[in-house]
């Protein structure tokens, strides 16, 4: 049996690989790695994931759907609306607002029955955006849970209790790991080189292109070696960013996710990219891609060392800030890292 490709009918991909039309879905990467790739997912897979989520939350609900349908994050939405009997109320195609979404959200609590949970799911840069005004706090302060993934979020002073920070991959059909802690079924390992590695019913069936090295089985349970480093202490996986993304600057290795998690912490940013570039002292110098939050002032290099030095070794402290006027973006909404490398 064959899978099925999303197309410009995702709804319809999805509804008939959930009734046994085809042996699941085609689901293409966000090409963070850099060339997307076609990653094939079982049916089994798409509903083991659904049901975990289901099971973390507070049980099936009724979704916004904030994110691109031929995504993993935007298919798994439809699927646990399709579980849950639901219609998810859709926003338009095209860039995100707070007022499209504050206008769904509004939508969404005027035609759902009291008591059922309602959720959203969005990437980093959308979440910030809402948050950047009291329309937008109000709209993510009716949901029951608003699910972020794809890049870290940081710790917002208007943060709501309703987020929920997730972890996963297209090839784990979509978060498995929420707030540090994976789902039921899920298993998270780190092996030997530091890689986040992920098993159980949610792993996918592997790629198109039979290129499989990353998905392996060991007594009877099906895993995938990610391409994250991690640790994982008492139950709790931290994230540490891609083995790729790593900076090595005078001899240390730097975790940019690390940096940026830091800086998001810094009143006034907005949104941060942190990157290496060649530099003939130090192998490679931390230069931090910030964007200011609306009326801001632009903090300098000296203000940011100093005000991350409780917090970092110096050897992580950024050698050079610049504003920018936004950061460059993957259309999964994660930062495009060769693309802000090349413009640093």
């Amino acid at each position: 049996m064959r899978y099925a490709r999303l197309g410009d009918e995702p709804d319809a991909a999805i509804r008939a690989a959930l009734r046994g039309g085809s042996a699941g879905l085609i689901v293409t990467t966000s090409g963070s790695t850099g060339t997307p790739r076609e990653i094939l997912i079982g049916t089994g897979s798409l509903l083991a994931s659904a049901e975990a989520s289901h099971a973390r939350l507070s049980g099936p609900g009724r979704w916004l759907l904030a994110l691109p349908p031929d995504r993993i994050a935007g298919v798994q939405v439809l699927i646990r609306s399709f579980i849950a009997g639901t219609t998810p109320v859709v926003l338009p195609s095209g860039r995100f607002d707070t007022p499209a979404f504050s206008t769904g959200t509004t939508t969404l609590v005027a035609t759902t029955d009291p008591g059922v949970p309602l959720y959203t799911s969005l990437v980093p840069t959308q979440l910030h955006r809402l948050l950047a005004t009291p329309t937008g706090i109000d709209a993510l302060e009716a949901f029951t849970a608003v699910l972020i993934g794809g890049a870290p979020i940081g710790t917002p002073d208007a943060r709501p209790t309703s987020i929920v920070e997730t972890y996963g991959a297209t090839e784990t059909a979509g978060g498995c790991v929420y707030d540090g802690t994976a789902l039921n079924g899920v298993g998270v390992e780190i092996d030997d080189t530091g890689r986040i590695c992920l098993g159980g019913a949610v792993v996918a069936d592997g790629y198109a292109d039979g290129e499989n090295g990353d998905f392996f089985v060991r007594d009877g349970i099906r895993w995938f070696r990610t391409s994250d480093l991690g640790v994982s202490e008492n139950g709790s996986l931290s994230v540490l960013g891609r083995a790729d993304d790593v900076i090595n600057s005078g001899g240390y290795k730097v975790h940019p996710t690390v940096v940026e998690r830091a800086m998001m912490r810094l009143p006034g940013v907005d949104q941060v990219a942190v990157v290496g570039v060649p530099d003939p002292e130090w192998g490679e110098r931390i230069v931090a891609l910030l964007v200011s939050a609306a009326g801001a002032p632009m903090p300098t290099t000296s203000e940011v060392r100093e005000a991350l030095a409780p917090d970092l070794p110096r050897f992580a402290l950024p050698q050079e800030v610049r504003a920018i006027d936004r950061l460059p973006l993957l259309e999964s909404g994660k930062i495009d890292r060769e693309s802000a490398r090349r413009n640093a």
